[in-house]
């Protein structure tokens, strides 16, 4: 009979063993998964951040860019391009809204221009190409002048839903 309460007691022991091993694992997994948490949370709040950095930088470059178009400060179609560009590359807040659509004089130009060669691409064509291509520019500049200087004014309105 001694035997076997040795042998309970001994498989009694190891099983408490098994069980305080096992307790510490789970423990360890807890904390594991704790900090895993919290660094995808870090993760996102700093992409967070970088996203809303992004789009105040591009919001202002797009604020400097209406105004110098508004102003005569720079040509209608450069104005177009450039904000096509940086309006495509800004972070919405949900849905993203259709740009096209709320600025149509912006982007008609931008579509009826955007094949036109530019910097050292250019520089590839003969004056004469260039200046029929710059005729065709400032035709389109003169069918998009007053729709695009409305999107401007718009577009400095406007209050797009940006990740803030």
């Amino acid at each position: 009979m001694t035997v076997q309460w040795i042998l309970l007691a001994l498989a009694s022991a190891i099983i408490a063993g098994l069980a305080i091993y096992a307790g510490k694992l789970l423990w360890q997994l807890y904390q594991q998964q704790q900090t895993q948490r919290q660094r995808q949370a870090q993760a996102i709040a700093q992409k967070h951040q970088q996203i809303v950095k992004k789009n105040k930088s591009l919001w202002q470059s797009i604020d400097t860019i209406c105004r110098a178009a508004q102003q005569g400060q720079c040509c209608t179609s450069e104005a177009a391009i450039r904000l096509c560009v940086l309006l495509g590359h800004l972070h919405f807040d949900g849905e993203q809204p259709n740009l096209a659509t709320r600025f149509p004089g912006i982007h008609g130009l931008h579509a009826a221009i955007k094949h036109h060669p530019t910097h050292d691409a250019r520089k590839s064509y003969s004056k004469k190409e260039i200046r029929k291509l710059d005729q065709e520019r400032e035709q389109f500049e003169q069918e998009f002048e007053a729709q695009v200087q409305h999107d401007l004014h718009q577009l400095l309105l406007q209050d797009l839903p940006l990740i803030a």
